[in-house]
């Protein structure tokens, strides 16, 4: 059994718990371990983690972050880091060691600043929207599988921040997609109250708008509990995007038919950036993500739904290249 489908095979599939037009459907697990990590905000808020520009000079898709601590600390793909020159996000997941520096791969989500307003950077509440964090995984496994670097398509990235914000109607000097948040914080908390975690719970499908949409799996309740509102947050972006949508999905029907895909699914294994192996989903036909494979267990997944093996529409008619298909087949 691969380590993916070990991860899947004992979760159960909660009652879905619905908010206007998002969805959750909590994958339960009986027995998990707690964890033996930090979480980025505890290592932050405990004085034993920083993070800083990789030189006074900087460097738009690398940072660097320090780990002071006793315990690795858990950075979750998609989590925004405020501060320093410009804001960033993680493009993958990272288990950074104790005691030890680490040049970790970002993109940037400010366009319009590179000048500090602080000497470091702290997270944010939030994660990068879904429909672009599904575009920009699928970018990361591209260049992973081709040139072993964790690297985004940057222009597509600051492209989505700009026309979500027009869409959603905010301004921001300096392109910064955390303005969206903020001026919609009202309402994404009331997604992140009404959609908590229930007992057991390790991850969930996700649905926007009446359709699958990804999925997120941790390897504790403890970490689902403390990282879930900024995933929830990534999503109801989405939803309340009056021009997000999924097209027609006919393979996949069921929270249960996104599990058995990805169960079955083949993956590339690349040294992680720090502890264990980045496993890169094979993106045909359906879905495309990744999972950091640490410690003997898959730490984190996280996956994102196709539009009939076309990748995840945000309005703009996003699809995955068929070159990106092709060279998962020749490596996988």
């Amino acid at each position: 059994m691969n380590a993916v489908k070990e991860a899947l095979s004992g979760l159960q599939v909660g009652d879905p718990i619905s908010y206007e037009n998002l969805t959750v459907h909590p994958l339960i697990s009986a027995g998990l371990p707690g964890k033996d990590y930090l979480t980025l905000d505890e290592a932050l808020k405990m004085n034993v983690a920083r993070i800083t520009e990789v030189s006074e000079g900087g460097s738009v898709p690398e940072l660097l972050f320090r780990n002071q601590g006793e315990q690795a600390v858990f950075l979750l793909d998609g989590e925004e880091l405020v501060g320093a020159k410009q804001n960033r996000i993680l493009n993958i997941t990272i288990l950074a060691p104790a005691g030890k520096d680490t040049v970790i791969p970002v993109s940037c989500v400010e366009a319009g600043r590179w000048h500090h307003t602080r000497d470091d950077f702290t997270s944010a509440p939030r994660a990068q929207f879904s429909a672009s964090r599904a575009k920009r995984s699928a970018d990361v496994s591209e260049n992973l599988v081709m040139h072993q670097k964790a690297s985004s398509d940057q222009g597509e990235v600051w492209g989505d921040i700009d026309d979500k914000m027009a869409r959603l109607k905010s301004r921001s000097a300096t392109s910064a997609v955390e303005q969206v948040y903020k001026d919609h914080e009202t309402k994404l908390g009331e997604y992140v109250e009404r959609l908590a975690c229930v007992k057991g719970q390790a991850g969930a499908v996700f649905s926007v708008k009446g359709r699958l949409a990804g999925m997120e799996l941790f390897d504790t309740a403890d970490t689902c509990q403390l990282l879930m509102p900024k995933i929830i947050r990534s999503y109801a972006l989405d939803a309340i995007d009056p021009g997000y949508r999924l097209g027609n999905i006919s393979s996949i029907g069921s929270p249960a038919d996104v599990i058995e895909l990805v169960s079955g699914a083949r993956y590339t294994a690349h040294k992680a950036v720090c502890e264990g192996e980045d496993l890169r989903l094979d993106s045909t036909p359906n879905i495309t993500g990744g999972a950091l494979f640490a410690r003997d267990r898959i730490v984190h997944l996280c996956v994102f739904v196709s539009v009939d093996g076309k990748g995840v529409s945000d309005g703009n008619g996003y699809q995955a290249s068929a070159s990106v298909r092709r060279r998962f087949r020749n490596v996988a």
